[in-house]
């Protein structure tokens, strides 16, 4: 679908003077009443047949809509103020900054604006409390991981020095007693994968 737009030029008078207002279909809150809304459907010919052959579509007509703008509206432009060579002062879209055209006066722009900044205030500050709630959920999560994983290594060194003292017992009493009798060590009672449930199961190297 190909869109094509023309604007015929207008100008706002407050019996102090003309200004011309460029691109107003781009400023935000513009609106203009639907004049006429018309279908024309393309007429078949053999150069138009050979125009859509070549061209890889058909045209199947033009879509034609009138948008006027009734002479005497009371309109409120913010824009950039230029001046070309001959005089004539126009309004047109600044490179930056906002470009409106509203029905709307001037303080009630102010006051629709402030609506939206009181928004963008209480947004920001709840963005901001649950920003400051993630990184101390994550700071309490990293301190219990790190208490957990320290509580289990205190856990597997003290495990670790109870089979060192059976052990040493152990050799204590075959060597007074002169026996080889072979008797099972004291091993620690926690799973190798997660060091913190006892273990259920035992591999056995065949």
């Amino acid at each position: 679908m190909l869109s094509m737009c023309k604007e015929v030029p207008w100008y706002l008078d407050d019996e102090t003077g003309r200004v011309y207002v460029v691109g107003a279909r781009g400023a935000v809150g513009f609106a203009l009443t639907v004049g006429s809304e018309v279908f024309e459907e393309s007429g078949r010919s053999i150069v138009r047949g050979t125009l859509d052959y070549l061209q890889g579509l058909k045209m199947l007509g033009v879509k034609r809509i009138e948008q006027v703008l009734p002479t005497g509206s009371s309109l409120t432009v913010v824009g950039e103020a230029v001046k070309d060579d001959i005089g004539t002062i126009r309004i047109q879209k600044p490179q930056k900054g906002p470009f409106y055209v509203s029905p709307k006066s001037i303080d009630q722009l102010v006051s629709n604006l402030g609506k939206w900044t009181r928004w963008y205030k209480y947004a920001s500050f709840g963005l901001t409390i649950f920003g400051v709630f993630l990184i101390t959920k994550h700071a309490i999560h990293y301190y219990l991981e790190r208490r957990r994983r320290w509580e289990l290594r205190r856990r597997v060194l003290a495990a670790a020095a109870k089979r060192a003292g059976s052990d040493n017992e152990d050799s204590t009493l075959k060597a007074e007693n002169g026996t080889g009798t072979n008797q099972d060590c004291v091993m620690p009672d926690l799973c190798v994968i997660c060091l913190e449930q006892e273990y259920n199961a035992v591999f056995i190297q065949l």
